[in-house]
């Protein structure tokens, strides 16, 4: 199951992922609506979007920590999901690349976050702008839904809602 929009859902998209020492050109991409990393992106470009508008196929990338956000931006459009893996919990680069993909690329498709997290992170993810997630192994979808609701009012600006709760008003 996923979190999408804060509802639990059925989860089709295949994750890609090279073996060790695969080089991202040989990876077998089985049928389906896929999520492929950025190395096979950029190796299989043509191929992907051909796949994708000849065949049907639903076509999504994920970057994991170290990858530049800026490095899809032109491409973007021709995604329907964008997963970004947070491969274990202490690491918090994936919040930034969300921050980029929303405000300074326009992305406004599904955003996922996938790897290593739980719901304790799911309130933040979310204001970054992450709307669906996937989360570690053993920890319960269902219970996770509470840790949107645990946090009623934000006082800052956010990805999802800009303006801060209160503003200053103008003299």
């Amino acid at each position: 199951k996923i979190i999408k929009e804060r509802r639990l859902q059925d989860d089709h998209w295949k994750v890609v992922t090279p073996a060790a020492g695969q080089q991202a050109i040989d990876v077998f991409l089985p049928f389906g609506p896929l999520l492929v990393p950025l190395a096979v992106w950029k190796a299989r470009k043509d191929s992907l979007i051909a796949r994708e508008y000849e065949h049907g196929s639903l076509l999504g990338i994920w970057l994991a920590p170290g990858d530049d956000p800026a490095e899809i931006a032109n491409d973007i459009d021709d995604f329907t999901v964008i997963a970004v893996h947070f491969p274990k919990f202490a690491d918090g680069r994936g919040y930034s690349t969300a921050r980029l993909l929303r405000e300074r690329h326009g992305y406004d498709g599904e955003l996922r976050a996938f790897g290593d997290i739980g719901r304790d992170q799911l309130f933040f993810l979310n204001r970054v702008g992450f709307d669906a997630f996937v989360l570690g192994e053993g920890k319960s979808a269902e219970e996770a839904l509470a840790a949107f609701d645990e946090f009623p009012e934000s006082y800052q600006g956010d990805a999802v809602q800009p303006l801060p709760l209160f503003r200053r008003r103008a003299a």
